[in-house]
């Protein structure tokens, strides 16, 4: 079936992170309807928070984050203050005081701030919101930079979960990405990290890399198993330098062809497992007793713009330049330039430069395309009736559907479709043939596996 996987693999897809997706945001939503949407969200319902730094230490080729290289302290202080301003602003614009139920600090590298200035940002959210018991706390951080005085920050505000930019531990991968980070360093910060109290340990590892074989990913998930990651991500490799010109840097000749891609997929599942951990939807692993785990095996599986979580809240505030919020009512985008994002902010409105609405049958659809990318399953006759959609809207006639069916992608039977083995790595482009928005979308995404 590897043939067949091939196929299908080359096929661009998005990632599915949201419903409708990033590239069909239009400015035809701004702050007038976010604050609405803000103001009509149910107040007794817990919501999380996204809280976005954009600055690094160092610069990693691969990455195709928004995201600038800071050497001096006044930008990283300046951004500080201003996403205070923001959480001041926006918990303003709420129906009452919300409980929270996650946070998440992504970038960029958020422990690029200084300890103190993590502090005073996380004292004022503790002023604006009220956290739910066992609310997951959560930050990113990069080995190379995090200090000791950071780690034990980190502990003292309650931080949950700590989030690693691994990719790939061969230092021959690591220097075509310009991401030197010893084992050794990796490590040290995060028995350092469980000696502060932070209970939850993620890897984020990526394939497709310049120069890597699937020994080497094999090796590297070995180490991960070895360091006591609770949770992995297994990404494929982006190669996007339209979007990312910073991937211009990369040696597009020394990138795995489309063949090898779809093995090493193969093999860091079967890595993976032989560590002990579970496959939980299109690309994340995590060890059985990991929350995700046990949420994959329930049925509770969601999935948001940081990949698959537990976080079952239907309204996500984004802070921070180019953050990516969503309400029951539609989707938002922050302005992503630190300028004029931190401009709106000064002005007392929403920094909104995009959004979507949702309407007709995008609820529908996002349904079904979040149970295919989580679960690899879905009834479509019971969405159908679930959103009042007419019967007939179940698409088992589909041609896509059913050439799928014919390759051995998936099981379509009685409105009940199912991916099979060859088709779990391909659930990107099984739940395509549900986007209404993007057969001649002019959007450009990067393949599959």
């Amino acid at each position: 079936m590897r043939d067949v996987q091939l196929a299908y693999a080359t096929r661009p897809a998005p990632r599915y992170t949201s419903y409708p997706t990033a590239p069909h945001f239009s400015d035809a939503i701004g702050a007038a309807e976010y604050s609405e949407w803000l103001a009509a969200l149910p107040p007794q319902k817990p919501i999380s928070l996204y809280l976005h730094v954009p600055f690094c230490r160092q610069i990693c080729w691969y990455c195709g984050c928004n995201m600038k290289l800071v050497k001096r302290e006044e930008p990283l202080a300046e951004y500080a203050a201003a996403l205070k301003r923001e959480i001041d602003m926006i918990a303003g614009l709420l129906p009452g005081r919300m409980k929270v139920s996650h946070l998440h600090f992504g970038g960029g590298t958020p422990t690029a701030l200084k300890p103190d200035a993590l502090t005073s940002i996380m004292e004022r959210v503790r002023a604006r919101f009220d956290f739910t018991p066992g609310a997951e706390i959560a930050i990113e951080s990069d080995p190379r930079t995090l200090s000791d005085d950071m780690i034990v920050r980190i502990g003292e505000l309650g931080f949950t979960r700590a989030s690693f930019g691994v990719q790939e531990f061969d230092p021959s991968v690591q220097k075509a990405i310009n991401r030197v980070q010893p084992v050794s360093m990796v490590a040290k910060a995060v028995k350092k990290l469980r000696r502060a109290g932070v209970r939850g340990i993620n890897f984020d590892l990526i394939y497709g890399l310049p120069h890597q074989t699937l020994d080497m990913l094999r090796t590297t998930i070995a180490v991960t198993s070895a360091i006591g990651a609770d949770r992995c991500a297994l990404f494929s490799y982006a190669h996007v330098p339209w979007m990312a010109k910073r991937q211009r840097l990369i040696d597009a000749a020394a990138l795995p062809d489309a063949k090898t891609r779809v093995e090493m997929a193969a093999a860091g599942a079967e890595a993976f497992a032989a560590q002990g951990y579970q496959a939980i939807g299109l690309d994340h692993y995590a060890l059985p007793d990991d929350a995700l785990a046990v949420a994959a095996r329930s049925g509770a599986l969601r999935r948001n713009f940081q990949g698959y979580t537990t976080d079952r809240a239907e309204t996500m505030i984004g802070f921070g330049a180019t953050s990516i919020g969503k309400t029951p009512f539609g989707y938002v985008q922050n302005q992503p330039e630190v300028g004029a994002w931190d401009r709106a902010v000064a002005e007392g409105v929403p920094a909104i430069a995009k959004g979507v609405a949702l309407g007709g049958e995008d609820v529908l659809r996002r349904y079904v395309i979040e149970q295919l990318m989580c679960d690899g399953a879905v009834d479509l006759n019971a969405a159908a009736a679930m959103h009042s959609a007419p019967a007939d809207w179940a698409m088992e006639e589909d041609p896509a559907l059913r050439d799928m069916q014919a390759d051995g992608v998936l099981n379509l039977d009685g409105g009940k479709l199912t991916l099979t083995e060859t088709g779990k790595p391909l659930a990107r482009v099984v739940a395509s043939v549900f986007d209404a928005y993007f057969e001649g979308g002019g959007a450009r995404h990067s393949v599959a596996v």
